[in-house]
């Protein structure tokens, strides 16, 4: 399987993806009672959106996730 080589700008977006990810499913993964909303903290949010602007990326979904498939497969 062939390695992606990725820049600077665009491994740095996939790291900031990769923690929104993280971020938003530890949220979710929270207790079901519904005592507090679902919050993804807004300078995580704002750090993915500008990783993926600096990269070239923003508006650009199908680059960015083949990006992210080729540096991290799924298992």
């Amino acid at each position: 399987m062939p390695t992606a080589v990725l820049t600077d700008r665009e491994r740095t977006a996939v790291q900031a993806y990769l923690r929104l990810l993280h971020t938003v499913r530890a949220a979710f993964d929270g207790p079901p009672d519904g005592s507090r909303p679902t919050v993804v903290p807004p300078a995580v949010l704002a750090e993915a959106e500008h990783a993926l602007a600096r990269a070239g990326l923003a508006g650009n979904e199908a680059e960015f996730f083949r990006l992210l498939h080729d540096w991290c497969p799924p298992a």
